[in-house]
C-alpha cells in the first residue's frame, strides 16, 4: 500500500528547463558502476539532503535526465526490448514515505518535493549500453 505525502508535508521546487553542460560537474550524485553480463551498464547513486539543498539536488538529477533525453531522444527503453537506455529515479523522506519525484521528458523538466522536515533522499538508477554508457561518461566525467 502506497503512503500519501500530504502537500502540508512537503514543498515543492518548480525547475527550468536546463540545457546539459556537456562537463557538468556533479556534486551531489556520486554514481557506482555495475555492469551485467550481456555488457549491459548501470550507474546507481544516492543523495540524502536538507530541505536547503534539494533544489541543488534536482537540478542535478534533471541536467542528466535532459541529457539523456536529448541526446538518446527516442531511444529510452528496456535493453532487453531494444532501447539504448532506461532509468527508475526514487525520493523519500526520512520516514520512508515517498516523495512525488518525476521527470517530464516533453518539458525536460524535473517536478519534485522535498520533505518538510529531516532529509530528502534521491536515488537514482541509469542502465544503458556501451554506447551511451561512454556518452554519459563524457558528458559528466564519470568513472568506472
Amino acid at each position: 500500500m502506497r503512503a500519501i505525502v500530504h502537500a502540508a508535508q512537503c514543498r515543492a521546487f518548480p525547475f527550468p528547463i536546463t540545457q546539459a553542460d556537456p562537463n557538468m560537474t556533479l556534486d551531489y550524485l556520486d554514481f557506482d558502476y555495475s555492469e551485467d553480463d550481456e555488457g549491459t551498464g548501470c550507474w546507481d547513486a544516492m543523495a540524502s539532503v536538507p530541505a536547503t539543498r534539494v533544489p541543488a539536488l534536482a537540478a542535478e538529477v534533471e541536467q542528466v535526465l535532459a541529457w539523456a533525453h536529448r541526446r538518446f531522444k527516442g531511444r529510452r527503453g528496456p535493453i532487453e526490448e531494444g532501447g539504448d537506455w532506461d532509468y527508475e529515479l526514487q525520493a523519500q523522506d526520512d520516514g520512508g514515505q515517498p516523495l512525488g519525484w518525476r521527470f517530464d521528458a516533453t518539458t525536460a523538466r524535473l517536478q519534485s518535493v522535498a520533505a518538510g522536515d529531516g532529509r530528502t533522499t534521491v536515488n537514482l538508477s541509469i542502465s544503458g549500453s556501451a554506447a551511451f554508457g561512454e556518452a554519459l561518461r563524457q558528458a559528466f566525467e564519470l568513472q568506472d
